[in-house]
């Protein structure tokens, strides 16, 4: 099987169901942004020491994968594929166990800390340009509610990733250091 098909050609791709759209449809930038979610993901999983996140990490890529396909469906096609309703409640268990370990927040933080945290940075601000493109998907188009609660989930776990690795590391988060007045 030859890794090019030449049908991209001309700008437009297929989605899910054969319906043909320009590259730079909503929905193609949307599965899009998903697709970079997840590789900035197993970006962060290379670079993971623990296990349990790197089990739950590759589970949240499998989700992104089924939320690409369902993005990836023209309105009024039959979905393939859906995320089920219990997947934001998994990442908000997932949360809640991560933020147990670390101390409260009481200041904002800037990116950075040791690298894994900083990776978890890049995921969740990757993640946050996907749910606003899917928020403006949903806008015009139809949109599972899953997809957009899943999401913004996502990007608070990966925040509590970000936190959960400094704290591993023994690594000081960056505080913001706002402005005086």
């Amino acid at each position: 099987m030859k890794i090019y098909t030449k049908t991209g050609d001309d700008g437009n791709t297929g989605l899910i169901g054969g319906a043909r759209v320009p590259k730079d449809h909503a929905r193609v930038s949307c599965y899009g942004a998903v697709d970079e979610l997840n590789a900035s993901i197993g970006w962060a999983v290379v670079a993971c020491d623990v296990a349990q996140w790197c089990e739950e990490l590759q589970q949240i890529q499998n989700d992104l994968f089924v939320l690409g396909t369902e993005l990836a469906t023209a309105d009024g096609d039959k979905m393939m594929l859906a995320l089920d309703g219990d997947a934001a409640l998994r990442l908000e268990s997932q949360l809640d166990a991560i933020m147990a370990d670390v101390e409260p927040l009481k200041n904002f933080v800037l990116p950075g800390g040791c690298e894994l945290a900083a990776r978890f940075h890049v995921a969740r601000t990757v993640c946050r340009r996907a749910e606003r493109e899917v928020v403006g998907l949903a806008a015009q188009s139809s949109v599972s509610p899953t997809a957009i609660v899943y999401l913004n989930r996502l990007s608070d776990l990966l925040f509590a990733y970000s936190l959960g690795a400094n704290h591993r590391a023994g690594v000081a988060n960056v505080i913001w250091n706002a402005p005086k007045a």
